[in-house]
Order: structure tokens, then sequence, then C-alpha cells
């Protein structure tokens, strides 16, 4: 994910945009606008229905909804594998495994 992040802070640089992408709130809101961009690619479909009709937008929409998510974590300074890591170990305490 850090080589992701590189990636997307080279894109944003070379279009000399990336002081445009890198407040927090603006960049939540974004992910929320694009997060909901991929829902609707869903609307009134099931999935299968979703999927074959719409499997190259979704995978954009999808693809958004990380750029955006990783221009967060730039902006933020933070890793996104540790953040990442340390929220399944705490949803691992909330929701525990199933015993077999």
């Amino acid at each position: 994910m850090e080589q992701l992040k590189q990636i997307v802070h080279e894109f944003l640089a070379e279009r000399g945009c990336e002081e445009q992408y890198k407040m927090p709130k603006d960049l939540a809101l974004s992910l929320t606008l694009e997060a909901s961009e991929l829902l609707e690619c869903f609307q009134w479909k099931t999935d299968n229905e979703a999927l074959s009709e719409n499997k190259a937008e979704i995978l954009e929409e999808l693809a958004d909804v990380f750029i955006y998510a990783t221009q967060m974590a730039v902006a933020m300074d933070v890793n996104i594998d540790e953040i990442v890591k340390a929220k399944l170990v705490k949803n691992a305490t909330k929701y525990p495994a199933k015993s077999t």
C-alpha cells in the first residue's frame, strides 16, 4: 500500500494539483461521493445483474474509492498497512471468530 501512496502522490504532483487534494475533509467528501457512484452501479439490480452489465464501471468506481482513500492517507501522513491491521485487531475483539 505504501507503493500505491507514492504512485498516487506522483500522479497528483505531475499535474500540479497535490495541494488541491490534501484537505482530509474534502477528501472524505470526495470519497463518499465516489462510494455513492459505486453503489449506484448496483441500484435496482441483483449482484449478478450489476456485475454482468456494469463490471467495468464498477471496477472504475471502486478504483476511485481506493484512490481517494489513498490520497487521504497521504494527506494525513499515515501508514495504510498499520491502520488497517490495527482496525482488524479492534474488529477481532468486537466480532470474535466463531468456534467450530
